[in-house]
């Protein structure tokens, strides 16, 4: 086999290897907006229950919360997710960091309960920072 021969095989490779990584990015990147249209979904529904709790709900609130109920179901089929259930802290989903001293407990807090020295207090994980789209099209300013 030549040098020619050799090169363009390893050339011909190397494509192949290209064109698996960016379909593999691509389905990452679907997967992470899916994820996050869902999200989006779950916080509205959830706004307009607290509205329709707290006596501030408007007159169609419970068609939208059906309506919403019913793209979420549809949304959950599409993508085989399952976005009502989160996974949970130390589920594995979620690596937790080393801290000096080969402790994933971290430094003492101030808050940890006193019965466990080294223990950290519960973080809620489930907010996102980020705004849904609906509000970055209006022009509303970013609440920081």
């Amino acid at each position: 086999m030549g040098l020619m021969d050799r090169v363009k095989a390893q050339a011909t490779q190397l494509a192949q290897q290209a064109q698996e990584a960016a379909q593999d990015g691509k389905a990452r990147l679907d997967q992470a907006q899916a994820g996050r249209r869902g999200d989006i979904m779950l916080r509205q529904l959830g706004a307009l229950v607290y509205a329709e709790r707290t006596g501030r709900g408007t007159a169609d609130g419970q068609a939208r919360v059906d309506q919403l109920i019913s793209d979420i179901a549809a949304h959950e089929s599409q993508h085989g997710l399952n976005i009502a259930d989160p996974p949970q802290a130390g589920s594995g989903a979620q690596a937790q960091p080393d801290f000096p001293g080969g402790s994933s407990a971290g430094p003492r807090s101030a808050d940890a309960p006193s019965g466990d020295p080294g223990a950290m207090p519960p973080v809620d994980n489930t907010t996102s920072f980020f705004s849904a789209p609906d509000d970055e099209a209006s022009g509303a300013a970013p609440q920081g």
